[in-house]
Order: C-alpha cells, then sequence, then structure tokens
C-alpha cells in the first residue's frame, strides 16, 4: 500500500516540477524582456528595464531556492466537493491561473498546521510527503477525523516522529511540514509589537521563529523586505548552522548577524574571560562610555597662543575647556565638527581690543586665522574626527581608565577591565567589546558627510589656500570647519538611533523593520542597548529559556530589554513539548537541573530510544575519548559534538586531528561530522550524540557555569556520554 500511495503522490509532484521549470523560464523570458526595454534610447525604457529585471531575478532566486521538498504536504479535507489541497515551500498556478500548490504561509495553509484529532477543522487526512529533489521517498499520514466515512488509506506512523528519527547533519533543517499546532501559533502571531517565545530545551524555539520570519515576510512583504529583517544569534557556528533554513523557505532578503557582527565594520571575534565579560555587559558600562565619549583628546594641546595686528590672543586651557563644553552641550563630538572654526575664532575675536586689530572686522580676521598652518594644525590636534575604535582604545591608560571610572566602577573592575584592554587586540575586538563600540559610536556620532561648501566665504579661501599647498590633514579639517550657520547634513548614524520616520532609501545603518533575537536569555544590558538602536520602530521576535542564561544579573538584563522594546504591545507564547531530546537524555538532563538548582521550564519529552545516558570515568583523558568518539561514530549516522572546557579545545581539537583512524569523520571543516566545541558554544545547536569531557571544569568557569551544563546536556537527540579522568 505504501508503494502505491508513493506511486501516486509521485506522478502529482512531477507535475508540479514541470510547473516549476516553466515558471522558471517565464522568469527568464521577462529578464530578457526588461533587458531590451533598456536599449529604447529613453529614461523610460531604463526605468522599465530596472524594475523587470529586478523582478525576475527575485522570483528565480525564489524558484531555485524552493527546489529541495517543493511539495510536502496534502490535506484530504470532509467536503466532498473540494479536492485536495497540496501545501509547499511556495505557491504555483498552473497555465490556467488555478492554484496547484499552496504556499504554507498563505491563510489557507494554516489548518496544515492547526488540525488535531480533537480540533480536526474539517481535515480527515494529513499527509507529509518526504522528497529527495523531485523523487517521493516517503509519505507519512495523520488520520484526524476517525468518524469520516471517507475510504482513504492510511500509511506510516505520523509525520512528527518519524522527522524526530532523522539523524542531524551541521545544519539546521525547515520544520515546515511538522509544525505543530503550539508552534503555529506563535508563528502567525500578530505583526506588530514583540513576539516573546519561551519553552525549554528542545521545544522548536528557534526554528519556529525562524518560520515566523518567513511568514511575516509573506505576509507583510512591502514592510520587512523593504524595512529589512535583522536576526541575531550568540555566536558564527550558530548563524553558520541556522543559515540554510529561510532560503530553504523561499526567503533571502534577510539580514544574519552573530552579537559580535551586529555593528557595521566591526566584528567581535572572541569571547572575553567570564569575569571580564560579566563588567563589559553591565549596565553602568553606558556611563563609563558616556564619561569616555566626553574626555579632552589624549595628548591635545591645552593652549594656543597667536599674535594678530599688535594683540596676543591666548587660549588658555581653561578657556579650552569651557569651549569643549559649549561645544558638547549642543550635540554629539563629531556633529560639532562643522563649529569648531567658528567657536575657536568667536573666543579668540572676543579677546580683541586695539582698533588696528578690529578695523578689518571678524571676517577677515577668520580668513586670516584659517589660512594660518598653525592655527589649522591645533584645531586638528584638539578637536579631531574621532572613530569609536580611537576612543575605546583611550581607556588602555589606566590613569584614563581610572578617573572616568571613579563611582561607576569598583576597583577590582577596573583591574579586569584594564588587563583586558592592556594591549591592542591581536585577533580584534571581542565580542564584549562591540556593543561598547556602539555606545561610543552613539555617543561621538558620526562626521558630517562632506558636501559642497564651496559658498562659503570662509571655507572657500581656506580651500584655495589648501588648493596651493601640499597638507593633507588641513585638508581633512577645512572640508570641515565652516560656519556653523551651515546646515548639517545627516548621516547614516544620525537615522540609525533616530525615533522619526527613516527615509525611503535604506542603508545598512537603518532601523529595522523586524528583528529576531535567539538565545535572548544571554544578551547583556549593553547588549540590548545595541540591539535596541536597531530596532526602535521594529516589530521583534524575542527566543529564550531563563534556565539557560549564562548572565548572571537577569534583573538587569530585563531592564535593559524592557527599554529596547519601549511601549510596544507583547504577545506571549510557551512551548511545551520537548522533540528533540530522548525521554532518557532529558530526564538525565531534568534531574541535574532540579539537583543544581536552576529554576528550569521542563517540557515534555515525546520519543523514547531505549538507550540511557552514560558516564565513563578514564586513566587517561585522550584515550578514553578516542574510544568514546569511535563507539559512537558507529552507533550514530549523524553529527557528534565533543563538548570541552574552554581551556581544553585546542588540545582535544589536536587529539582529533592526530586520529588517522577517526579521518573520516573529522575532517571536512564545517562537514565535518565531530565537531569540538566550548559549552556556550553548544547554545542553540543539536547533535545525534554528545561527549561531554571533564563536566565539573565547565561548570566551574563562571558563575553560571551550572546552567551551561544545563544547556549541554540537553543537545544529544539520540546518544549522551561524560568523559571525566582521575
Amino acid at each position: 500500500m505504501a508503494l502505491r500511495e508513493i506511486a501516486h503522490e509521485q506522478e502529482f509532484v512531477d507535475v508540479v516540477y514541470r510547473q516549476l521549470e516553466q515558471s522558471a523560464r517565464n522568469a527568464e523570458a521577462l529578464a530578457r524582456e526588461g533587458h531590451g526595454r533598456g536599449r529604447l534610447g529613453h529614461e523610460g525604457g531604463l526605468v522599465e528595464r530596472d524594475a523587470m529585471v529586478f523582478q525576475a531575478a527575485k522570483r528565480i532566486a525564489t524558484l531555485n531556492a524552493a527546489h529541495e521538498g517543493l511539495v510536502f504536504g496534502r490535506l484530504d479535507l470532509s467536503d466532498d466537493g473540494e479536492p485536495a489541497r497540496y501545501i509547499g515551500r511556495i505557491g504555483l498556478r498552473d497555465q490556467n491561473r488555478d492554484s496547484m500548490l499552496i504556499d504554507w504561509r498563505a491563510p489557507a495553509a494554516a489548518v496544515f498546521y492547526q488540525a488535531t484529532a480533537a480540533d480536526p477543522r474539517g481535515v480527515v487526512r494529513r499527509r507529509v510527503l518526504r522528497c529527495a529533489g523531485p523523487t517521493v521517498v516517503a509519505v507519512e499520514d495523520d488520520l484526524l477525523d476517525a468518524e469520516s466515512d471517507a475510504d482513504l488509506a492510511i500509511v506510516g506512523e505520523g509525520a512528527l516522529m518519524a522527522q524526530l528519527s532523522r539523524a542531524r547533519d551541521r545544519s539546521m533543517h525547515s520544520i515546515v511540514a511538522t509544525i505543530q499546532a503550539e508552534q503555529d501559533e506563535a508563528i502567525r502571531a500578530p505583526s506588530r509589537g514583540a513576539v516573546s517565545i519561551s519553552g525549554g530545551p528542545g521545544t522548536g524555539k528557534t526554528v519556529v521563529a525562524l518560520h515566523r520570519a518567513a511568514y511575516l515576510l509573506y505576509s507583510e512583504r512591502r514592510r520587512y523586505e523593504g524595512g529589512g529583517v535583522l536576526i541575531v544569534g550568540p555566536s558564527g557556528v550558530f548563524m553558520r548552522y541556522i543559515e540554510r533554513v529561510l532560503p530553504s523557505l523561499g526567503e533571502t532578503a534577510v539580514a544574519l548577524r552573530s552579537l559580535g557582527e551586529v555593528v557595521d565594520g566591526i566584528k567581535g571575534v572572541q569571547h572575553d574571560d567570564p569575569a571580564v565579560a560579566d563588567v563589559k555587559g553591565a549596565a553602568r558600562m553606558a556611563e563609563l562610555m558616556r564619561r569616555t565619549a566626553h574626555l579632552p583628546v589624549p595628548g591635545a594641546p591645552d593652549e594656543f597662543r597667536v599674535f594678530y595686528r599688535d594683540e596676543n590672543i591666548i587660549l588658555s586651557g581653561n578657556q579650552l575647556v569651557t569651549l569643549r563644553r559649549q561645544l558638547l552641550t549642543q550635540g554629539r563630538r563629531n556633529r560639532q565638527l562643522p563649529r569648531v572654526a567658528s567657536t575657536l575664532v568667536d573666543a579668540m575675536w572676543r579677546q580683541l581690543r586695539g582698533d588696528r586689530a578690529l578695523d578689518r572686522g571678524r571676517e577677515e580676521f577668520a580668513d586670516t586665522m584659517l589660512g594660518r598652518s598653525d592655527f589649522v594644525d591645533f584645531a586638528l590636534s584638539w578637536w579631531p574626527s574621532l572613530d569609536a575604535t580611537d576612543v575605546l582604545g583611550w581607556l588602555r591608560d589606566p590613569d584614563v581608565l581610572e578617573r572616568v571610572g571613579e563611582g561607576v566602577l569598583s576597583q577590582e573592575d577596573i583591574a579586569l577591565l584594564s588587563k583586558s584592554w592592556a594591549a591592542p587586540p591581536s585577533g580584534g575586538w571581542s565580542i564584549e567589546d562591540v556593543p561598547l563600540l556602539d555606545e561610543l559610536r552613539y555617543q561621538i556620532g558620526d562626521p558630517p558627510a562632506r558636501d559642497d561648501r564651496d559658498g562659503d566665504p570662509i571655507h572657500h579661501r581656506a580651500h584655495h589656500r589648501d588648493h596651493h599647498r601640499d597638507h593633507h590633514r588641513d585638508h581633512d579639517l577645512l572640508a570641515h570647519l565652516v560656519d556653523e550657520s551651515m546646515p548639517e547634513v545627516t548621516t547614516a548614524s544620525d537615522r540609525e538611533y533616530a525615533t522619526g520616520p527613516r527615509t525611503s532609501t535604506r542603508t545598512e545603518d537603518d532601523g529595522y523593520a523586524l528583528v529576531l533575537v535567539d538565545e535572548a536569555q544571554d544578551i547583556t544590558p549593553m547588549q540590548w542597548r545595541m540591539l535596541g538602536r536597531r530596532g526602535r520602530s521594529a516589530s521583534w521576535t524575542i527566543v529564550g529559556d531563563l534556565a539557560q542564561s549564562s548572565w548572571p544579573l537577569p534583573a538587569e538584563a530585563a531592564a535593559a530589554r524592557e527599554e529596547a522594546l519601549g511601549d510596544k504591545p507583547r504577545h506571549e507564547f510557551h512551548l511545551s513539548t520537548n522533540y528533540r531530546n530522548s525521554k532518557e537524555i532529558y530526564e538525565h538532563a531534568a534531574e541535574y537541573a532540579r539537583t543544581a538548582g536552576l529554576e528550569a521550564d521542563l517540557p515534555h519529552a515525546v520519543r523514547s530510544t531505549g538507550v540511557e545516558p552514560s558516564q565513563r570515568r578514564v586513566e587517561e583523558l585522550e584515550t578514553g575519548v578516542h574510544e568514546t568518539v569511535s563507539l559512537l561514530a558507529g552507533a550514530v549516522e549523524g553529527t557528534i559534538a565533543v563538548v570541552v572546557p574552554a581551556a581544553r579545545r585546542s588540545q582535544v581539537q589536536g587529539w582529533l586531528d592526530s586520529w588517522t583512524d577517526l579521518s573520516d569523520v573529522s575532517s571536512g571543516g564545517d562537514d565535518a561530522r565531530v565537531a569540538v566545541l566550548t559549552g556556550v558554544d553548544t547554545k542553540g545547536l543539536e547533535f545525534d550524540a554528545l561527549i561531554v569531557v571533564e563536566p565539573t571544569e565547565i561548570e566551574s568557569e563562571s558563575v553560571t557555569g551550572r546552567a551551561t551544563m544545563y544547556v549541554v546536556l540537553t543537545r544529544a537527540t539520540q546518544q549522551l556520554v561524560t568523559v571525566s579522568s582521575g
């Protein structure tokens, strides 16, 4: 019977793929026609060309992404007059414009996920088609209306359990075929406001959130595709794990960034030690960054003297302090660059008393000052254009850090930060530095754009002087030092932090229309501030489980999260079923959570393998890990994680690379079956088998080490082994 049903479904799937190819040919023809419009020789033809080619390219990309598992569902309804509905990754119509495949996000497909045996909603049989490319390899049926007199074949043990038994590889897959009712409710929640999806390990929070992003892009495409979608995860490993999900659902207009990559132009490459990370993530660092942004530039001149027409002019240290405060009260530091020349010139002009100095007027005086290299050099040094990385670098000086940290940081905090920033970062800034740099970027602002200011007499004369002199630094200054009456130019940074409406032309730095935050329980207060700036007018989807948190001050993080979300309406969804772990593994993890005193949300695991977790105590650690990897490589078909204390990661990776008998499972880079990870790295991931090396060391790595250990124990789907030495 199963083979007969598979053959029957194959006939329909073949028709759909033929239509897919025809749709692709139609899109390619549209692109060719668009290029032809560009040769018409007038502006209207160019506009038509761009529009047609753009739409054709989008359609081709969507069709190409949908090839794998294009058709995955069928609904047989109790209404005898309605034909079966086929559900797919995208919608398709036949040559007569009749619907042959319903997009999974469309309202007509919602019942595929919402119908249950208790509430079948007119569905008699729900069928999931498992395909390899265009070939149907299996079907799994759920009989939802047992009272129906429809004569339908029922095949398999149920689509969900079949999906849960699949071996994992190194990437997350769409669950679009097996979404359950409580998950579907979160996916189709109201688009406005903030949607929070909570639940214990293995409940599908991440993949539900990603499907929600795809659903919103489908239902309100103009808003979300035009405004942009930002998806933020805890690490690069995690982002690579999920990167295929949305393209497989037909969505590519999304920015996927780890927490170290949220700020354009800056990339955090590694985590700080937990004690340092706790300081850098704390809310009090916002005040430290504000104070730092208002410091005088280290090494800047504290006096300027000039002789002008019989008079000595002196800008003393106290006067310069007053002028600096005056400029800072008017706005962000870099945004005051156009006012620096006028501010300095005004202060100097007010000192003049003699008739000979005053008789040529302020304009002549200003022109003379801008023509002097000593004044230009002074102004450049006293008020340079600043970059956030330069400003954070000031805190490498222990005296500077001590001064700005007074009353904000403890001596222990200052010592930790001083050690962290003692030397320029060899591999780049840390992940925990990125929100600090963003805070400084906000505090100092971006420099104004260099527009055409030749109409300004001071700038024009100064630029004319610069044109005849090889003085590159003068040019940098004079492009900015103009009369304060010049209009300011809006920059990308200003748009990012503005609360008003955005311009229609979006840049990378604009706020997003949708911000999705995964593993939200680990977001620090400073990271919430960073994310909040990018989502002031956005809809939010926030995914997390407090029991898995690695942040030691949840109340402080909650306050920062509330500030980031503002007054947006809230929608709360809770997932209660663990689909990832076997019952045996999750009962072991749940018992650990209870023993460790974690207030864990303990979902119900639905699948049993009969294989209990095991603990191995070995005399020699390398031998024990080698034997365990070999054993599990033969016992499971999918991925294996070797989870180690951070201090042992390089050592264990070296072992794995040297074991020639395991090269078939350990080589292959990101596609290797075996991966060596720290406890923090495993967040959001899942593996068929998991080996925990020296669990007590993982627990002791930080004050939240027990929560990290709980996370680790919930990553395995089939087998879990701990290996300890001694």
